[in-house]
């Protein structure tokens, strides 16, 4: 919390239009519904009420002078009554006084952290850099997870053009996709193809990032322009078209003759070519069937997946 509205909450007497002023002044990005809710989240810190009567009673003479303190507050009304619609909901659940304040503090925190979306992209894609760059400039609060993308750790790329927009985002270990997942509220990638029943071709791992998604409820979202829809019916990974002869080949260990000579040769080898042979032979692409696919955001319009075969039609025929 800033020293500005510190201040203010150490006053004696609280305000809360002061207190809503302050926070609108210390982070321009932040709306006024959110606002209108900290503020009533900071009277509740400082509220001196004993009896629930009271203390509602309080709540609801705060949120009409907050109310009554702007010209237009069709916005700020909108925050200051679904808090109070919460609170008042809450409040005939919870029996002791004390614990109905500490609860509807901490909820009134998740509720404006929840303003803040959570976005997981993987790699590097254009179309999805111009996406996130729009809605920030657009005010739209959310911060960003980041695959790093291995071998071609295109995510740091991705980051650090995200950063330079203003756009919070952080790097996450291809790895890690499971373990950040329940804190993501939806998932954006880019594609290097669309097929005709409206899965994915896209960098290695978004199939694996997909499975994950759709294993937590999360909506998958892709981004793509028209012109990568393609005419190709993939059945699995090994339908795709590929130049690379030896796909995830395993090394022939009987031409090695390993004796005590040749042990630490082959260790050295081990950590120089055959790291990159090892790299090559993987694929740099996969297949994202569409049943993982929520919805495919194109210049043609917002289509589901069984929606790209109609398109395909209409540019074919």
């Amino acid at each position: 919390m800033s020293e500005e509205v510190a201040t203010i909450n150490n006053a004696e007497q609280f305000d809360i239009v002061t207190c809503y002023q302050k926070f609108l002044e210390n982070n321009p990005d932040i709306s006024m519904p959110i606002a209108a809710i900290e503020s009533l989240v900071e009277l509740i810190k400082h509220s001196k009420a004993t009896t629930l009567s009271e203390f509602m009673e309080s709540l609801k003479d705060a949120s009409q002078t907050l109310k009554s303190s702007v010209r237009n507050s069709i916005s700020l009304s909108a925050g200051a009554d679904l808090f109070l619609r919460f609170v008042t909901r809450t409040s005939h659940d919870v029996t002791n006084f004390e614990a109905c304040k500490e609860h509807l503090r901490n909820s009134g925190k998740v509720l404006v952290e929840k303003a803040v979306a959570t976005i997981l992209i993987h790699s590097y894609s254009r179309v999805v850099m111009l996406l996130l760059q729009q809605a920030a400039a657009h005010k739209k609060r959310f911060k960003v997870y980041v695959t790093e993308s291995r071998p071609t750790s295109l995510g740091i790329r991705s980051t650090k053009i995200l950063r330079k927009a203003g756009i919070p985002a952080t790097i996450i270990l291809d790895t890690a996709v499971g373990y950040v997942i329940d804190k993501v509220d939806a998932v954006f990638v880019g594609a290097e193809g669309v097929v005709e029943n409206g899965g994915l071709i896209n960098a290695i791992g978004t199939y694996q990032l997909a499975v994950v998604a759709k294993a937590a409820n999360k909506p998958f979202y892709a981004v793509i322009e028209s012109y990568k829809f393609v005419r190709l019916f993939p059945l699995n990974q090994y339908d795709l078209p590929t130049h690379t002869p030896d796909l995830l080949t395993f090394p022939d260990l009987e031409s090695r003759q390993i004796d005590e000579n040749s042990e630490q040769k082959i260790r050295e080898e081990d950590n120089d070519d055959d790291v990159e042979n090892f790299v090559a032979s993987n694929p740099t692409v996969d297949y994202t069937p569409p049943d993982y696919i929520t919805l495919l955001c194109t210049d043609l319009g917002v289509l589901t997946p069984s929606g790209v075969s109609d398109e395909l039609i209409k540019l074919y025929l």
